[in-house]
């Protein structure tokens, strides 16, 4: 299936390469520049008949451009993602592809600093860190975001943490 968006097309590429035969694709030579000149945190999420089937990101750039970094989430999120089992070659064409590219954090003091369909949510305490996209089915308060982004960080909900919010583009398939 052709996709609309350079984004979910390189996502896509990268992990049913890695998913058939095994190996890392080469950057593909016709990218938007944007793609190849910036640098940004980015995640990429797996949802197969609605459900999710694998998200792994990071938050800040790790590589020296966008699409090297989708190139590695994109397989993390099919291979590695440690709440599910590794995508089979059989569900590849099941797949629906979605690209989140991370704009800058920025450190907030309170929930009304918070919109859950805008905004993701990092909390923060010591060496633990939790993260939770914007605009996620069935996260409508910025309680329930923060609340699930403690829980995933191992983070007392009822304590003190840092909260930081961020924005994102995200390039869904059609």
């Amino acid at each position: 299936k052709m996709t609309d968006n350079p984004y979910t097309r390189l996502a896509r590429k990268s992990l049913e390469t890695y998913a058939i035969e095994g190996k890392k694709i080469d950057l593909p030579p016709d990218l938007p520049e944007e793609m190849l000149k910036q640098r940004a945190g980015v995640f990429v999420s797996l949802k197969k008949g609605g459900q999710l089937r694998g998200c792994i990101g990071t938050v800040a750039p790790t590589r020296d451009c966008i699409a090297r970094e989708i190139i590695e989430n994109a397989i993390s999120a099919g291979c590695r993602d440690p709440r599910f089992y590794p995508v089979s070659e059989k569900e590849l064409k099941d797949l629906e592809y979605s690209v989140d590219v991370l704009k800058e954090p920025e450190p907030i003091r309170s929930l009304e600093e918070l919109d859950p369909q805008r905004y993701g949510v990092i909390v923060k305490k010591g060496y633990r860190s939790g993260l939770l996209l914007p605009n996620l089915d069935g996260i409508d308060t910025p309680q329930q975001q923060v609340y699930i982004a403690c829980q995933k960080a191992g983070i007392d909900p009822g304590g003190d943490f840092e909260m930081l919010r961020f924005e994102v583009i995200r390039y869904k398939e059609k």
